[in-house]
């Protein structure tokens, strides 16, 4: 009898007709479901999708050897992580021939610039976005948080590798700085800009930039692009002193069961055909430059998305900060306690 049901519960596990299965751990609404569909036409399989909502929830699950996944899309500084405690697949380039479209500029500003481990998926910037019909003299700066017209009706992210970024970025240091005088300043900065803002927040902005409730907001440039499209009083600015560039990369855990069938995935989203329509649906920039010559021109006029190239320059990806993570933890802690 137990050998039996056992049996049974083997069978109900194989997935329908033989097909291989790839399972795919990634953010929410992150892949279209165009490019899921061609795929497992393509190869004759199944992805079956599930979702994390922050790096540090994904690496907690990896780390209890929890999931099965085959294939994992962490921000860059979690890859640095997961990189560094040997939890990840070297990469076969040879079964990447799409790795040719990629955005050197991009990968020049990503951890593992050789895409020995992993593959950058797309690109966002935290940016701000304001209302001109209600707000003038607007200007693609950070020290517009500093104005004193503001009355509170700003937001800025409750997010301190974010925020106090930002205002590193505003005195023209690293927003991976480590010196402890660069972070006092950066703190008394954003202690400053405390005084003009409603609150720190990292949902309502959306909504409330939409409905004019705030002025100016600090946000995430694909959920601002979407607000933007549905609402042309509500402009995007990157702010000229450089931004941050949250890159969401592709890599493959030493523990998945389909390896060769991630890879292939990997190659599909690469598709210059496949990864403009992707990015059109998900709002995102993929760092692909023939993909980018195939997206629609409303696309690309979004600043959001195309950011001029001197501000790319001066743009970082955030670094894991390692044991100087306390530094910054002090100085976010007297922030929110400043009044």
């Amino acid at each position: 009898m137990k050998a039996s049901l056992l049996f049974g519960a083997l069978l109900a596990c194989l997935p329908a007709g033989g097909a291989e299965v790839l399972h795919v751990y990634t953010w929410a609404d992150y892949l279209s479901p165009e490019a899921v569909k061609s795929f497992e036409a393509a190869q004759d399989c199944r992805v079956v999708i599930d979702t994390f909502d922050s790096n540090e929830s994904l690496y907690a699950r990896l780390k209890t050897g929890a999931g099965g996944y085959d294939l994992v899309f962490p921000t860059s500084y979690m890859v640095q992580l997961l990189q560094e405690q040997g939890m990840l697949a070297l990469l076969d380039h040879a079964a990447l021939p799409n790795l040719q479209h990629l955005d050197r500029e991009v990968l020049a500003k990503v951890h593992d610039r050789d895409m020995r481990f992993a593959v950058p998926y797309t690109v966002g910037y935290a940016v701000i976005a304001c209302r001109p019909d209600r707000l003038r003299g607007v200007t693609a700066s950070w020290a517009m948080f500093g104005r004193n017209d503001l009355a509170k009706r700003a937001v800025l992210l409750d997010d301190m590798r974010e925020t106090l970024g930002a205002a590193l970025k505003s005195l023209g240091h690293s927003l991976n700085s480590r010196d402890e005088a660069q972070l006092a300043a950066a703190r008394d900065v954003v202690i400053g800009w405390k005084r003009s803002i409603a609150k720190f927040d990292n949902e309502g902005y959306k909504a409330g930039i939409d409905s004019g409730e705030f002025l100016l907001v600090h946000g995430y440039s694909g959920d601002l692009f979407q607000v933007a499209q549905e609402n042309d009083r509500v402009q995007i600015l990157v702010p000229t002193e450089g931004v941050t560039i949250g890159c969401d990369e592709m890599v493959i855990p030493k523990s998945a069961r389909q390896p060769a069938l991630a890879l292939k995935f990997i190659n599909h989203l690469l598709d210059p055909e496949v990864a403009a329509e992707n990015m059109e649906w998900l709002g995102y920039l993929c760092p692909n430059r023939e993909a980018l010559k195939r997206v629609s021109a409303e696309f690309l006029k979004n600043p959001a998305i195309a950011i001029p190239g001197e501000v790319k320059a001066r743009s970082e990806v955030i670094d894991d900060l390692g044991p100087d993570l306390a530094k910054w933890t002090k100085v976010w802690d007297e922030i929110k306690a400043a009044r």
